[in-house]
């Protein structure tokens, strides 16, 4: 069975809900998924599943979320080859840099030797009915992209 872990880290309670979507979505399409928060999680822990989620959140100066900095260190050390990865989360427009810590863990999970599967969906803030719909829609292309590997 296709085995899905979803990292998140989250401040306002929004990425935890985008976890919980994506969390939802894989369920119904009959995979297996773990969700775990990102200070609680070790990066080896990627290695045990098939598609690798990351969610973050971006805040204030546009770094990587002080708690998951462990994580994003270690994940650019890892041969995640053979994986899937997808990277999401929310952010504020009111930032010039609108969602870049997403953007961060993909570069990082691209050196892992992972496959992309499926574009960054960046989140304004809470997710509403249209960015429900996206997210949906990114974890069904994960899983395209895992089956037809």
């Amino acid at each position: 069975m296709t085995k899905a872990l979803i990292v998140y880290a989250s401040i306002t309670g929004n990425d935890a809900e985008i976890a919980d979507i994506l969390e939802e979505t894989f369920e119904d399409e009959g995979i297996e998924v773990e969700v775990s928060e990102v200070s609680q999680t070790d990066a080896s822990q990627l290695l045990d599943a098939d598609i690798d989620i990351m969610v973050t959140y971006t805040y204030d100066d546009q770094i990587v979320p002080e708690e998951a900095l462990d994580f994003y260190e270690d994940l650019q050390e890892m041969d995640l080859t053979g994986k899937i990865y997808g990277c999401c989360g929310s952010g504020d427009t009111f930032y010039d840099d609108f969602c870049a810590s997403v953007d961060r863990f993909d570069v990082a999970f691209a050196k892992t030797g992972a496959t992309k599967g499926a574009a960054n969906v960046h989140v304004e803030l809470a997710p509403e009915m249209d960015d429900i719909e996206h997210l949906d829609d990114f974890a069904r292309q994960l899983i395209k992209k895992q089956q037809n590997l």
